[in-house]
């Protein structure tokens, strides 16, 4: 008998909604759950590039407690019920000239798109995830949080605080059996990082030096980790916050 895993029915019968769920680290997530049988729902403000027939698309922008609301309501909808909430969208325009360049407006777009977003929807679809026999929160920060840079202070102050915010979440729902963890990308190449890259003016493997590994991951690399992580083969890690850096965050 292969003691081999089958990881393209692990997921079967459950449903999971991506944020940010269109490109980049978002999408790779999301084909990796289907891949594993899941039933999912992606949201974004715009649909973009075709989605693959096996995603529900909810529109919406979690960045506001009114497209909180209507992507919470939408999903349902669209999947009859919630097992699996990873919250990624994020992300945030970078100022070359330094944090004390970066105006009020920006921080508090930042904390709105990388904090409350998480916040407000985890709030919202709580009453569904705890109907759930296997319910689990993923929540994506950044390697930025524990980094002092500049350009992106406001972006790096909000994913810290997601970090705090999920430890704390984590403990007070493991009573109703409810995982939560933190994956914490490094350097990943995607239209984001490329755009951001271009923002500074700076290459786009700007951070290779500082990675052990010696490159930039894929979003597939990070997709894996998240798959682990709601499965029952992650099924006793909750509170927990696992780098995908490529060992940048043990320097």
């Amino acid at each position: 008998m292969s003691n081999q895993l089958d990881l393209s029915k692990e997921l079967i019968g459950r449903r999971a909604l991506v944020t940010g769920g269109t490109r980049g680290i978002g999408a790779a997530i999301a084909q990796r759950l289907v891949d594993a049988g899941a039933k999912v729902a992606v949201t974004a403000r715009s649909r973009g590039e075709a989605l693959p027939r096996d995603f529900a698309f909810v529109a919406g922008d979690v960045a506001s407690p009114a497209g909180v609301a209507a992507v919470a309501e939408g999903a349902l909808e669209a999947l009859g019920g919630l097992d699996i909430l990873i919250n990624n969208a994020g992300g945030g325009s970078g100022f070359p000239q330094g944090m004390t360049s970066i105006p009020d407006e920006e921080w508090q777009a930042g904390f709105a798109l990388n904090l409350f977003a998480a916040i407000r929807l985890t709030n919202a679809l709580l009453p569904a995830l705890r109907e759930s026999k296997a319910g689990a929160i993923v929540n994506v920060s950044s390697g930025a949080a524990t980094m002092a840079v500049s350009p992106i202070a406001h972006y790096a102050a909000a994913k810290a605080a997601l970090n705090s915010y999920s430890r704390t979440l984590a403990v007070e729902l493991a009573a109703s059996n409810i995982r939560v963890n933190v994956v914490s990308p490094g350097p990943v190449t995607t239209p984001g990082s490329r755009a951001f890259s271009d923002a500074l003016g700076a290459p786009p493997d700007l951070f290779a030096k500082k990675i052990p590994l010696g490159h930039y991951g894929s979003p597939e690399d990070v997709a894996e980790v998240v798959a682990l992580l709601v499965s029952d083969r992650g099924k006793w890690m909750t509170g927990s916050l696992v780098n995908v850096d490529g060992g940048m965050s043990a320097r």
